[in-house]
């Protein structure tokens, strides 16, 4: 009888955790194309092309780093950030959809 209320307790935990692949954003099959679209959206928006120019004429190393370990859900959607560095620190910060269709800023 123990061994029967601790299986049921430990069925109505396991059903209370979070389901880590339904917090993911799905990953459409297209090789890594997906993740160099959501790059290429940020490099083109006109802000941050200006902004990444003035940092290669003063030297500066422009990066673009996409968290697919932190997806962000807004308005049922599913977007994955894309941060822009120079030199490592945070400039700003985008949020694009893994079918590259919407971008927007955070």
């Amino acid at each position: 009888m123990n061994n029967l209320k601790l299986l049921v307790t430990l069925g109505a935990f396991l059903a209370c955790l979070p389901d880590v692949a339904a917090s993911q954003c799905e990953f459409p099959d297209e090789g890594n194309m997906p993740l160099r679209r959501a790059v290429t959206r940020v490099e083109m928006l006109p802000e941050v092309h200006a902004w990444a120019r003035t940092m290669v004429e003063t030297g500066v190393k422009t990066q673009y780093v996409v968290l697919l370990d932190q997806p962000v859900r807004e308005a049922g959607r599913c977007y994955w950030p894309v941060e822009v560095r120079g030199d490592g620190k945070l400039w700003r910060r985008y949020l694009v959809s893994p079918d590259g269709k919407k971008v927007l800023r955070e």
